[in-house]
């Protein structure tokens, strides 16, 4: 089992759930984080530390929201690890809550 980033960090990217993962499994894109699918440890120490509420259990995840699973995976090949906490988008909380962001996933 492994955790999530959904939807919610699209163009927030608060990266609180970075300075608390003791395994270092978060890569970074220009405006989202994903969890390294292998390399999560399912310690749950990420999902209380994030401002977005965007990181879910896979086995909890909210309905519309299954495609991260894949894209997680995907991208956590290709982005550069991010172990440091670092300011979230100068916009986060405009954006935060948002629906339908995943238009705006850069890759």
């Amino acid at each position: 089992m492994t955790f999530v980033v959904t939807e919610n960090c699209i163009r927030c990217k608060y990266t609180d759930c970075v300075e608390v993962c003791p395994v270092d499994c978060f890569y970074e894109g220009p405006n989202f984080l994903v969890i390294h699918p292998d390399e999560c440890i399912d310690c749950a120490l990420c999902e209380p530390e994030c401002p977005a509420e965007a990181i879910f259990s896979e086995d909890e995840l909210p309905a519309g929201q299954e495609k991260f699973i894949q894209l997680n995976a995907e991208l956590s090949e290709v982005w550069p690890n991010i172990s440091e906490q670092k300011d979230p988008l100068p916009d986060a909380a405009d954006w935060d809550g948002k629906p339908d962001k995943i238009q705006y996933l850069e890759k």
